[in-house]
């Protein structure tokens, strides 16, 4: 029963704590609500404040910065009024010069006009004392006075003339010797500049051997090794009873190499059989076209001429193997291209374009195709096809008149491509070709009317015609020599170049009795 009671009491107890705790928190949290919502509204005063205060701040600065940009718009017009207001009273200054300028210029026209008017009348009694003079020297001398101003023209102009022919006689006489002591010291220093080698070739190439058994070798069973190589190189083998030769004769010397080549590897490595044949001769032929542009490349470095198409610098290579009447081409060319830069440079012209036009001058000869054209129209063609210059390729094409010199260097070319075919020793003609040339030459001449003889001298580089002075005139003496000159060209075929003489003399005899 007590515990009944102590439970009831502790219950009631524990219910009035609840209740007194729950009241008094619940004034503690009012109290404290009420403190935060004052301290918020303290808080949202002072913001208030402030963004009002950020506000007006603002506005002032907006307000500042755009009275500054008004004054300064002001201070423009101002500025720009200004200069406005000067320019009206600088033109207007200008406007008052200009008509007082005007009014000076008016009167000075004023005064010219009346000046004029006076030099007119002047003019006109000048004219008037000039015609009644006329009158009296027309009624002295009894010639109008037209008549007399013909007669002192004819005579002025005939003193005129005859002392013009003699000033050109005088300066034609002294052009010529000056200019042929010119040519002749520019020629011969040029020459003697110039040094060069000559080797005469021609379409044999010899191979020797060591003895009868390696020749025995090359030919094979039956001939089948002979026969590979024949047909691989196009070149004919010669076998005699040379003992220690073998001749490789063919018109090409592209090919002579590669067979002289191929055959020593063949011999050097002791196989010779038709697949070993045609293997060596490919790869001998590849070595040689390599070979070929090495040679270009150092003809070019070493003559100094650079930005040349890669396809000529292999064509210049290629002139190693060919040869002009026995001139190998490459010496030839290099030569002419010395000459050419030796002669360029003594008449001021231009040394690297000289030598340029004539280390390429007989290219054409290396073309390929096109063969029924002049060599060097083909050699033009092929120098404006890699794009070489027009001067470069005028000398080309004109170096054997085939087109019209159109530069300085065109002569040049052709005057040093002739010196390097005349050189002692340079080319050889075989004796029978020789004398037909010569005859041919002869024969030639007298085809035309009036020639009495006719002698080719100076290895055929000079022919002399000798014609009747009873059946050609001087006149007809300088035709002969130029239709004469032309029809070589176009009949004949020789080295360098021709001159032809035509003579003709009057012989008076008469006998003393």
């Amino acid at each position: 029963m007590e515990i009944i009671i102590y439970a009831a009491i502790a219950a009631v107890a524990l219910v009035t704590g609840v209740l007194i705790t729950s009241t008094i928190l619940k004034k503690s949290v009012l109290k404290k609500s009420h403190v935060l919502l004052e301290e918020a509204k303290e808080k949202a005063e002072v913001i208030k404040k402030e963004k009002i205060l950020q506000a007006k701040e603002k506005f002032l600065q907006l307000k500042t910065e755009h009275e500054k940009i008004i004054n300064e718009k002001n201070n423009q017009i101002q500025k720009t009024e200004n200069r406005i207001h000067q320019r009206e009273v600088t033109l207007s200054q200008k406007i008052e010069e200009v008509q007082r300028k005007q009014r000076s210029i008016d009167s000075l026209t004023a005064n010219v006009e009346a000046q004029k008017d006076m030099l007119d009348k002047r003019q006109q009694e000048v004219d008037r004392l000039h015609d009644d003079k006329v009158k009296q020297l027309e009624s002295i001398s009894q010639l109008s006075a037209k008549e007399a101003k013909e007669q002192l023209i004819e005579s002025l102009k005939n003193v005129a003339q005859a002392e013009a022919m003699v000033h050109i006689r005088e300066i034609t006489e002294e052009a010529r010797l000056t200019a042929n002591r010119t040519a002749k010291k520019i020629v011969i220093e040029t020459i003697q500049r110039t040094a060069a080698e000559h080797a005469i070739e021609n379409t044999v190439t010899v191979f020797n051997i060591d003895s009868d058994e390696i020749k025995g070798r090359i030919i094979g069973r039956e001939g089948r090794n002979i026969r590979a190589l024949e047909a691989q190189t196009g070149i004919e083998i010669i076998i005699d009873d040379s003992p220690d030769a073998i001749l490789l004769s063919g018109f090409d010397p592209i090919r002579r190499e590669v067979a002289r080549l191929s055959l020593q590897k063949l011999v050097a490595d002791g196989r010779i059989h038709p697949a070993r044949i045609e293997e060596v001769v490919t790869k001998t032929r590849k070595e040689v076209d390599q070979e070929i542009m090495e040679v270009g490349k150092r003809t070019v470095i070493d003559l100094g001429i650079h930005n040349l198409h890669n396809e000529l610098i292999k064509l210049i290579g290629r002139m190693k193997y060919r040869s002009s009447y026995g001139q190998n081409l490459l010496a030839h060319s290099i030569e002419v291209a010395n000459l050419s830069a030796t002669m360029a440079s003594e008449l001021g012209l231009n040394p690297k374009t000289a030598k340029r036009a004539g280390l390429l001058h007989d290219v054409g000869k290396i073309a390929e195709n096109e063969a029924e054209l002049p060599h060097a129209i083909l050699g033009m063609k092929l120098a404006e096809k890699y794009k070489e210059k027009p001067d470069v390729c005028n000398a080309i094409g004109a170096h054997h008149d085939e087109v019209e010199m159109e530069t300085l260097i065109a002569p040049i070319v052709q005057v040093c491509d002739a010196i390097s075919g005349a050189r002692p020793g340079a080319r050889r003609e075989v004796v029978e070709a020789y004398i037909q040339r010569l005859k041919k030459l002869e024969d030639l001449a007298l085809t035309y009317p009036g020639v009495v003889k006719t002698y080719a001298i100076q290895a055929g580089r000079e022919l002399r015609v000798i014609v009747g002075a009873d059946m050609v005139t001087d006149q007809d003496a300088d035709k002969i020599s130029y239709e004469l000159s032309r029809k070589i060209q176009e009949e004949m075929t020789y080295p360098g170049q021709i001159k032809i003489t035509v003579i003709r003399e009057t012989r008076a005899i008469n006998y003393a009795k």
